[in-house]
């Protein structure tokens, strides 16, 4: 479970710190890689009503865009 935590908490600070805090930005899967970050390791799926998936580590999620993109979001709290 430890590793898990740990896992989690390394991706939350490398979407974090790309990902500003109003705003979405598109990153290449190979600048998360290069950082450290684990696709296997997130918290959540958001599927929308048009079925798209958002994968999300805690508050701050990604869109698998294609083409090795990654749209990148934090959740809004009301």
């Amino acid at each position: 479970m430890r590793n898990v935590n740990n896992r989690l908490r390394k991706n939350h600070r490398i979407l974090s710190k790309l990902a500003p805090l109003n705003e979405k930005l598109t990153v290449t899967k190979s600048s998360l890689f290069s950082q450290g970050f684990d696709f296997e390791h997130f918290t959540s799926i958001y599927v929308d009503k048009n079925g798209t998936r958002y994968f999300f580590v805690y508050d701050v999620g990604y869109l698998p865009m294609g083409d090795d993109e990654y749209l990148l979001m934090r959740k809004k709290i009301d």
